[in-house]
């Protein structure tokens, strides 16, 4: 990956400025699975990372709306979140992105960020039509943990609680 100081000082204003973070995507447990897998799962990990730094995270999976999630009601869909959206944190296949990307316009949300693998020239070109910062193909946690820790990017940190 290639680190420019103009993205990377896009990508701390970022961070430094957000306050709220819609998580599209966040793992459920599925049936049949034990319970404990579910904190090892990259979205899962990056949520609770990302409260330890005190970004509100707003979790959303349509197949577990209504449930909790590390203090957060899960809902279906970014229009069920009633707060504003600073980010649109995206941990979906990169053909489902065009759709995240039009409904991240119609909440507001200033930044849709695709995580590590995903990047999709449509959804690119809609977040730039709306004035949206659009990000593919890094991951918020080690963003985070780069410009601001200035660790070395580590993932996943796994943890047991």
């Amino acid at each position: 990956m290639i680190h420019s100081a103009k993205n990377e000082q896009l990508i701390k204003q970022i961070l430094s400025s957000a306050k709220t973070i819609a998580m599209v995507g966040v793992s459920s447990i599925k049936k049949d699975e034990p319970s404990n897998n579910i904190i090892r799962r990259p979205s899962i990990i990056v949520m609770k990372y990302l409260q330890e730094f005190g970004y509100r995270v707003i979790p959303i999976n349509p197949f577990s709306a209504g449930k909790t999630t590390y203090g957060e009601t899960i809902v279906a869909k970014l229009k069920d979140v009633n707060i504003p959206v600073d980010i649109v944190n995206v941990f979906r296949p990169s053909k489902e992105t065009p759709m995240i990307a039009e409904q991240a316009v119609k909440i507001g949300a200033k930044v849709i960020w695709l995580q590590y693998g995903i990047q999709n020239q449509e959804a690119q070109e809609i977040a730039k039509s709306a004035n949206i910062t659009y990000i593919a193909n890094k991951c918020i946690k080690q963003e985070y943990q780069r410009l601001f820790l200035k660790v070395s990017p580590v993932f996943p940190a796994l943890r047991t609680q």
